[in-house]
């Protein structure tokens, strides 16, 4: 019988699963919507899997344009294993990988190769950062506007 993490650490993965799309989308990567279809967009896809075992946790995958995908599908389903568009479909889904790690890796997350025959070519992540560590593309103090606060030219020109 298939048992779900208990409401609090569910939880826990919603919000980690919300900083690694914050993080990656801050890295200029699009990032896939909750509940689009895959095959409309290309991205970084962050799932949850809520199972009390082993295998749950917070994945990352990448999901290249549909067109090359399509392509690759399509090769793959006429058994045309010499077709340079495998080639190509498997380099662009590591180096995304390996991309998407390093970004991760950097903002402070703990990642590792998902390691599971389910999950090819997946990132889990362990670990947000520090619960203290604010993003660096967070809003800094300086950069709002106060109520009532009107910028004047230096120059003193009106």
């Amino acid at each position: 019988m298939f048992e779900r993490v208990g409401a609090e650490e569910s939880a826990a993965l919603e919000t980690l699963a919300w900083k690694v799309r914050n993080e990656l989308a801050a890295a200029g990567l699009p990032v896939l919507a909750s509940g689009v279809n895959p095959v409309l967009t290309g991205g970084a896809e962050v799932d949850i899997d809520d199972g009390a075992d082993a295998a749950g946790g917070v994945f990352v995958a990448w999901q290249a344009n549909p067109r090359l995908r399509a392509c690759a599908s399509r090769a793959f389903r006429l058994k045309q294993l010499d077709e340079p568009v495998l080639r190509h479909s498997s380099a662009v889904g590591a180096a995304m990988m390996e991309a998407m790690a390093q970004v991760l890796a950097s903002a402070g997350f703990s990642v590792e190769d998902a390691r599971d025959e389910y999950r090819p070519q997946q990132l889990r992540v362990l670990a947000g950062p520090s619960s203290g560590q604010q993003p660096v593309w967070q809003l800094r103090d300086d950069e709002l506007t106060l109520p009532g606060w009107q910028d004047h030219p230096a120059d003193g020109a009106d």
